[in-house]
């Protein structure tokens, strides 16, 4: 029997046509409006699966029955000197964290090597901080062009901020793809970090881009924004198309302001993957931390609008042991992708 509902105009109108059509809109080149991304997250949870139905013809035009891989390592953690309220290595955090500065040249290696191991196609490089200091670009610089001698692999770099040179220079090193997240909508920027501004970002990404770099783009979800700000969120990554999507669930991790934050539904999770497969058909779109913990035995189902995920662990979070990752995808009749240039 086909579900219904009443709209707030009194009109009954057929649900899983309307999923239908916002999909068929969206393979036919069209862009997805504000109001029908909220509809996707104020939509009932009975409607999950049509939604999921939708947004699976979507991924299935640009992705097939893919799944991308990525290994992340923390290649520097803590002694940060940002305020963003939702990380456990910034200075007001008093979370129990590892801190160190740059790990050496043989710990990037045993990474991109572990990445191999793990059947990962991108190597994502990560260090705390605003931005690189010279030391740091050219040791990761210098180890770039060994990693891409010694493993078809790719490598996407999470530096912080960056000017063109800097890009520039990642650029010539070999780096594929700098990560650099808007985090959240515009309007709630301010609630989240006071130490650089949403502006500051995107000039990041604008100097990565202008530099030849894939860009990685997304965010987190679960700070105590509104629905208008997911959407609104999500409606700037469908105009910047960035290369790869990570969407990040909230982990509310002890000693950081957001410590009570982050109690999200694993429907409205699922929900939230849909509304940025809509709006970023052609991109990568990644299920980032907080998938073991808020999508939980649901996370078979997020892979019907992503088609990426981390294998391992986290920058100070733990993931989940690669073989189930691995048993899962498998079990959903979906390939792991092994060549990074495809």
């Amino acid at each position: 029997m086909t579900t219904t509902n009443v709209l707030s105009t009194g009109r009954r109108e057929d649900f899983s046509s309307r999923w239908r059509e916002i999909a068929d809109k969206v393979l036919e080149g069209g862009k997805l409006t504000r109001g029908e991304g909220l509809a996707v997250l104020n939509a009932p949870d009975e409607e999950i699966l049509e939604i999921l139905a939708a947004a699976y013809r979507v991924r299935l035009r640009y992705h097939g029955n893919l799944v991308r891989l990525n290994l992340l390592i923390n290649a520097k953690s803590g002694i940060c000197p940002e305020d963003c309220a939702y990380c456990s290595q910034s200075r007001i955090s008093s979370a129990e964290i590892r801190k160190y500065p740059l790990v050496d040249r043989g710990e990037l290696l045993r990474g991109a090597q572990a990445a191999v191991e793990r059947q990962a196609t991108m190597y994502c490089i990560a260090i705390s901080g605003r931005s690189p200091n010279p030391g740091e670009l050219d040791a990761i610089c210098g180890v770039v062009s060994e990693i891409k001698s010694r493993w078809n692999i790719k490598i996407c770099v999470s530096p912080g901020l960056l000017n063109r040179e800097q890009a520039n220079r990642f650029k010539a090193a070999g780096v594929d793809r700098i990560n650099h997240n808007l985090n959240t909508s515009r309007r709630f920027y301010d609630r989240i970090c006071s130490t650089h501004s949403y502006e500051d970002r995107l000039a990041t990404l604008r100097a990565a881009r202008e530099a030849g770099l894939e860009l990685c783009c997304g965010g987190v979800v679960g700070m105590g924004e509104s629905l208008d700000d997911v959407v609104d969120f999500a409606m700037e990554l469908g105009e910047l198309r960035p290369e790869s999507l990570p969407i990040n669930f909230l982990i509310p991790i002890p000693g950081t302001p957001m410590e009570n934050q982050g109690d999200l539904s694993p429907l409205y999770c699922l929900k939230v993957l849909s509304l940025l497969r809509f709006a970023g058909p052609t991109s990568t779109l990644r299920i980032a931390a907080g998938r073991e913990l808020h999508l939980g035995p649901l996370q078979p189902l997020g892979l019907f609008p992503a088609d990426s995920i981390f294998v391992g662990d986290y920058l100070t979070t733990k993931g989940r042991p690669p073989e189930e990752d691995y048993r899962m995808i498998e079990a959903l009749g979906m390939e792991v992708v092994l060549d990074p240039h495809s």
